[in-house]
């Protein structure tokens, strides 16, 4: 069924990302819509994060166009104090998702000049819904998929199998022993969370990665400004083996290359160490290698051991959905949902086509690209 809408772009995604676009156009008087397949906007913040969390970064690099942080917020904002933000950036400058359309496709009308996107509507018997409009932005995101990967033997685990979307607190698995899968900041932090509360808590750490403490990042964020990021790289990199020394005892190894370089080239972000290191040094998180198969309780383990768990914790990231729906992209964005373009012209595609987010640049990267988005609408229009 066809919608009237007078909307002049189409947002998909109303997450950071998508409500600061829409902000930024609202700024204009461009007319918007934003269409969320959830029932909320900023779904992972409000509904898939665990209760301890806090932005990584300082609020400087994460607040959105045209408004920052209260002064009162700490430098480390909270996820309470986040959505708080968020709630009162969506006020402010009037944005109202379309919500619980999960969007079908996504298709170029090369005569009328507008993008045709269908979404069925979730909560209306699956209908399906046509919106046409001269742009469409892509703000879908990084994390819109929860990713469990394959592991021989898991439909076998006697116990609770979730993924980190589903964590919230370590309070009710005191004692319990709890295997995190995946050394991201997400299983990092949830690890650390479960020590706290008395789990008996393992990780399992495949690859290499880069430990860094919050003072090392806001440096390194600020030098990106003036110096190469193999610079960056370097001094990151020196104080890292200062800080924290050989990692290798801990079963842990650094990557060859730099933890900028990484993040830029493979979107690979470093760990910003909260405490979780200490627990590893202390024996309190065990460091576990890749899982081989799980037979039961039992799960062995790429070094020949077995170890049992009664939960297991997938903090294995995220997969991103865009190529099923967004045709005509004329190859702007990968396989995977990421733009071809480097930074910093990633943001813009053919026939009115953009995305934000998807530059492995965080809040601050989408800050940037919503406001590029609007401003360059603005100028075709």
């Amino acid at each position: 069924m066809m919608k009237d809408n007078a909307a002049m772009v189409i947002i998909v995604g109303a997450g950071p990302s998508g409500i600061a676009t829409s902000a930024c156009l609202n700024k204009f008087s461009i007319p918007n819509m934003v269409i969320e397949r959830e029932d909320c906007f900023a779904s992972l913040w409000k509904e898939k994060s665990y209760d301890r969390l806090h932005l990584h970064l300082a609020k400087q690099f994460c607040q959105l166009p045209h408004m920052c942080f209260p002064d009162g917020c700490p430098t480390y904002v909270s996820r309470k104090q986040f959505i708080q933000y968020l709630d009162d950036y969506v006020s402010h400058f009037g944005v109202k998702p379309l919500y619980n359309r999960s969007v079908e496709s996504a298709t170029y009308d090369e005569v009328d000049g507008k993008w045709c996107v269908k979404v069925k509507n979730i909560h209306s018997h699956q209908k399906i819904e046509e919106y046409m409009a001269k742009f469409l932005v892509v703000a879908s995101g990084e994390t819109s998929d929860a990713y469990i990967p394959e592991v021989e033997g898991l439909d076998s685990f006697k116990g609770d199998v979730f993924h980190s979307t589903k964590y919230k607190t370590g309070e009710t698995f005191a004692n319990k022993n709890v295997l995190v899968v995946g050394c991201g900041n997400s299983g990092m932090e949830i690890a650390l969370d479960l020590a706290n509360f008395g789990a008996k808590t393992s990780i399992v750490v495949r690859n290499p990665l880069h430990i860094l403490n919050r003072e090392m990042a806001y440096m390194a964020l600020v030098m990106v400004k003036y110096l190469p990021l193999h610079i960056i790289d370097g001094a990151v990199v020196l104080l890292s083996k200062f800080i924290y020394g050989d990692i290798t005892k801990y079963g842990l190894n650094r990557p060859e290359e730099g933890p900028f370089f990484l993040k830029v080239k493979y979107g690979k972000y470093p760990v910003i160490d909260v405490g979780t290191f200490q627990k590893i040094k202390s024996g309190e998180i065990q460091v576990l290698p890749s899982i081989k198969s799980i037979r039961g309780d039992s799960v062995e383990f790429a070094n020949g051991k077995t170890h049992h768990f009664e939960t297991i914790i997938f903090a294995t990231g995220f997969k991103r959905s865009t190529n099923k729906w967004l045709k005509d992209d004329n190859c702007f964005l990968d396989e995977d949902g990421i733009p071809k373009p480097s930074f910093p012209n990633h943001w813009k595609g053919q026939n009115g086509l953009y995305c934000v987010g998807l530059a492995r640049r965080g809040l601050y990267g989408a800050a940037m690209d919503a406001e590029n988005i609007a401003n360059d609408i603005k100028a075709l229009l």
